[in-house]
């Protein structure tokens, strides 16, 4: 029997998951798909917010302000890129200004350091390129950008390099009750737990109503977004928001840890919990809506588009309480944006719930914090490269131009505990098609690297999800 059980491998459980691994428990990660990140995770806007921006007294601002500050250790013992690059609020007018000045009292309240307003000169003088209409801002300092799905994809990693049992294409299909326990039936097994915690993002919902009468709802909000390539990174060094509505903090510009731009998302509240369709109408209005930030946004520079899905509570904050119905189950559920701000501290919130519940939890003495550091074959030095490629071959051989990754990289991503299993697993983890030809000349050597280091057929290697498909078979037959 495992002690606790967490289901949902998103930035929320797999923090949650690593620590755990911090005390001598069996634990259990179960994802429904194929990878780790594979929701809102892997398709969101990768900010580290201030945390001016959450209502004061709320969940959101108090995990948001202490989850901040934890990002740089945990991302340096765990290899993952992270940059504080700072973020700025933009006004457009005089009543905007206003709305700036609440923002930078709400943002004083939830104890946030460093904030100001600006005037439009001192605006221009840290963003030269942005709009003539801006009349002023307030700047975050200490606003950062990660990598999501790299830190969740490393936080997995690391739970199971400290013995957590990480269960892909396990999908939950009912939880049992028992009298100190529960049984977790998914498409694959059971599985009997002393402790349930609930991080099935839009699915949370569906999974607490398992087990107890319905008291929440997840409403889907579908967020669409453009990437500039890497020749752009220039036009903005830093996030730049517009004023909030009640929709959310709108479409923004900025750029990412791998120096491309970043543009979205616009906000729509949809039905189907699996609808990442991107639609002509909602780019179109998030290219618009983006040219009040830079007049001269490059859009001929896209080199992909994509959308995403926030979990949007329905009761405005985010929900981290044991079922009143049901003891022993955590709803960690509604963690919309600033969720992975907010993640670190959540996770040391739900650990210590735990602990206080249960009363014998013991320190795991051998707990490892440290993650393997990932290869980044050229940003090493040419010493350097000649003495990896003398050990490995396969550090010589580039697979990926674009981004120039080559097939040690590769292999490593695959051989990891957590490793690749997909197409798109091998992109997240070190980036081949994530360039200007996103996978078109790569994409077939990227399929035959896995197939060889997983033993599979050709034809079974997907892209991403179990039914994604690339390969259907031979073209023609060799005689």
């Amino acid at each position: 029997m495992y002690d606790v059980t967490i289901i949902g491998a998103g930035i929320i459980g797999t923090f949650i998951a690593r620590e755990l691994a911090r005390y001598t428990l069996r634990i259990a990660l179960l994802e429904k798909d194929n990878d780790v990140a594979n929701g809102t995770t892997k398709a969101n806007s990768a900010i580290i917010h201030a945390g001016y921006d959450a209502k004061s007294g709320t969940l959101k601002a108090k995990f948001n302000a202490l989850g901040n500050p934890m990002f740089d250790k945990v991302c340096e013992e765990l290899d993952v890129p992270f940059k504080r690059i700072g973020s700025l609020v933009l006004a457009f007018s005089e009543d905007q200004m206003e709305t700036l000045g609440e923002l930078y009292e709400q943002g004083r309240q939830n104890k946030i350091p460093d904030l100001r307003i600006l005037n439009r000169d001192e605006v221009k003088a840290i963003e030269p390129n942005i709009s003539e209409y801006v009349v002023g801002a307030l700047h975050a300092p200490t606003a950062g950008i990660v990598g999501p799905w790299e830190l969740a994809m490393a936080l997995a990693e690391n739970a199971v390099d400290n013995n957590v049992d990480l269960m892909l294409n396990n999908e939950v299909i009912k939880i049992e009750k028992q009298e100190d326990s529960y049984v977790i039936f998914t498409n694959e097994q059971q599985i009997k737990t002393k402790y349930v915690i609930n991080c099935a993002g839009v699915y949370a919902d569906n999974l607490h109503n398992m087990v107890a009468k319905p008291s929440f709802e997840i409403i889907p909000r579908r967020g669409q977004y453009f990437v500039l390539d890497k020749s752009e990174g220039n036009i903005t060094n830093s996030i730049l928001f517009q004023c909030p509505t009640k929709l959310g903090k709108g479409v923004l510009v900025l750029p990412t840890v791998h120096e491309n731009i970043l543009i979205g998302p616009d906000a729509e509240d949809i039905e189907n919990k699996e609808n990442t369709e991107t639609t002509e109408e909602r780019l179109c209005y998030v290219m618009e809506a983006s040219r009040k930030t830079l007049s001269n946004v490059p859009f001929n520079s896209v080199i992909t588009s994509f959308a995403g899905l926030r979990a949007k509570p329905s009761t405005e904050d985010f929900i981290i309480e044991e079922s009143n119905q049901s003891k022993g189950f955590i709803n960690v559920a509604g963690i919309e944006s600033p969720g992975l701000s907010a993640a670190p501290a959540i996770a040391e919130y739900v650990v210590n719930m735990l602990r206080d519940m249960d009363g014998s939890f013991k320190l795991n003495e051998e707990f490892n914090p440290i993650r393997r550091k990932m290869t980044v074959f050229m940003a090493l030095n040419e010493e350097e490269k000649k003495e990896i490629i003398k050990k490995d071959p396969r550090y010589g051989r580039v697979i990926c131009r674009c981004e120039n990754i080559t097939e040690g990289e590769i292999v490593d991503s695959i051989n990891r505990n957590a490793g690749a299993r997909t197409f798109d697993g091998v992109k997240r983890r070190v980036r081949p098609g994530m360039g200007r030809c996103q996978g078109g000349f790569c994409g077939p050597r990227v399929m035959e690297i896995l197939a060889r280091e997983l033993g599979e057929d050709i034809v079974d290697i997907v892209k991403d999800s179990k039914k994604s498909y690339i390969a259907t078979g031979l073209t023609k037959n060799n005689v």
